[in-house]
């Protein structure tokens, strides 16, 4: 009866105390989770720190990914990282690897021979292989989009098993680096420095890391991006500036001649030029050239362009003489671009003008029939190819002068095909014709006032459409 009365005893006090004893261990579990989570967020502090430092200092690319693997390895305890990039031809390979972490595929035989200078000899191995981007434990991560946790490496055959046991896995992680739609790569880490198998708790502590490298690596591709652009803007200013350094600052002054040209780039640098230069007190050399292509390339082929033909022009008394040589001295600097020309010579004592076309826009002369008074438009051609097109015996071959009669009230229009080509909001062009009836309507006026005309016929005909292309304008009336 006595030991009944004990063993209740006993059990009452286990029951009174138990709920205590549960208590106490729920408390120690929780504060230990807590300092695991605590633990896991300053590991993800740590390399936030890691990974806004290596942009701070401006790397590059190839060293932003050797400062994720090194910080992966300080924050996770691996032994070794690699950090797995996809190439141009869609195959995975090694962008940057710390530690001896293992090749994707088995080694050579006589790859193996050479382990000598372990680390180095895997890490030149890793760089020059290249497999599919659905092969082993790499490969499911970029197929899948998930991160994978090989707890026991010897359990999973996509894992390769090298004979060498210093490149032994023992246990891998592999997470994704992603930033919104934009794939990065493959993060992977072998092997705890404790020995012990990575886990749920690493795996989420890879995840959260490989969060903060993708965003590194995006945050890094918008800086670079944002110095690229500020470094082409000032390049493009500076060659805005040059080439209108370039163009005519006011049209030269000469007895019988009256002169406005208007120019407007589709960019902050243009393809279109034009030139007005004295060679006598009585000759005008008049150009307006289009050169193929925008941006740089084509300002700085514009450049050379008026420079060789300010150099020329003095020395021949015909345009297509003129434009020839220009074409010999361009010769092979042009790499697959080409200028189309109007060159002409107005010759104020013979009342005449005498022009060569190299595949440019037909110029558009406005006279008033001497018998109507009627002022008539006409769109004068010539024969000729532009420079840089042809070989110098077919340009040379085909260009041809062509003289035309200049007399009072006469205007010559010339132009570039972003002026008859300006579209409007129904996707019509210009055109030629419109031009044309713009001349016709405005040929009292002076060359000016028709220039103001036919920039307000444009806009009109345009509307809210952006010009798509450069545009120039002269105008020469003769007085």
């Amino acid at each position: 009866m006595f030991l009944v009365l004990v063993i209740g005893l006993i059990l009452g006090a286990l029951a009174m105390f138990l709920p205590v004893y549960r208590s106490r261990r729920t408390v120690r579990r929780l504060e230990e989770e807590k300092a695991q989570v605590t633990q896991e967020r300053q590991l993800v502090v740590d390399f936030m720190h890691h990974m806004v430092e290596a942009l701070g200092e401006g790397l590059t690319r190839e060293a932003l990914h050797q400062r994720i693997v090194h910080a992966a390895i300080l924050c996770s305890g691996a032994l070794s990282a690699c950090l797995f990039e996809r190439t141009e031809d869609g195959k995975m390979r090694s962008a940057a690897v710390e530690g001896l972490f293992p090749p994707h595929r088995p080694l050579p035989a006589a790859v193996r021979e050479k382990l000598a200078t372990r680390a180095r000899f895997i890490e030149q191995v890793l760089k020059t292989e290249a497999f599919p981007a659905n092969e082993g434990i790499v490969g499911a991560v970029v197929q899948t989009g998930r991160g994978q946790l090989i707890a026991d490496a010897a359990a999973d055959a996509r894992v390769v098993l090298h004979e060498d046991p210093a490149l032994k896995v023992r246990s891998l992680i592999a997470v994704p680096l992603q930033f919104r739609d934009r794939f990065f790569g493959v993060l992977a880490v072998a092997n705890s420095a404790d020995g012990e198998p990575f886990t749920l708790t690493d795996f989420s502590l890879m995840q959260s890391l490989a969060e903060q490298a993708a965003l590194a690596l995006h945050n890094a591709e918008f800086l670079n991006y944002q110095i690229e652009k500020r470094q082409l803007d000032l390049d493009l200013s500076l060659a805005s500036g040059i080439q209108q350094m370039l163009l005519p600052k006011e049209p030269p002054q000469m007895g019988g001649l009256d002169i406005d040209a208007r120019y407007t780039p589709a960019q902050k640098v243009s393809g279109d030029f034009y030139d007005l230069f004295p060679l006598s007190p009585t000759r005008l050399g008049v150009a307006v050239a289009d050169v193929s292509g925008k941006g740089i390339p084509a300002s700085l082929l514009m450049a050379m362009c008026r420079t060789n033909l300010r150099q020329i022009a003095p020395r021949h008394e015909s345009p297509a003489q003129t434009l020839a040589e220009v074409n010999r001295a361009l010769g092979g600097d042009l790499r697959g671009m080409f200028i189309t020309i109007l060159y002409a010579v107005i010759d104020t004592a013979r009342n005449e003008v005498t022009f060569a076309r190299a595949g440019h826009e037909l110029p558009l002369f406005s006279r008033r029939d001497r018998v109507t008074g009627v002022a008539v438009g006409e769109y004068v051609g010539s024969e000729g190819m532009p420079l840089g097109l042809v070989p110098d015996e077919i340009f040379t071959a085909v260009i041809q002068d062509r003289t035309e009669p200049f007399h009072q009230r006469d205007a010559l229009v010339l132009y570039t095909d972003g002026l008859t080509e300006a579209p409007n909001e129904e996707d019509k062009e210009f055109s030629g014709a419109r031009l044309a009836d713009a001349v016709h309507a405005l040929h009292a006026r002076s060359a000016r006032e028709l220039n103001d005309g036919i920039l307000e016929t444009v806009h009109r005909f345009a509307g809210n459409t952006a010009l798509r292309d450069d545009l120039t304008l002269v105008t020469i009336k003769r007085v």
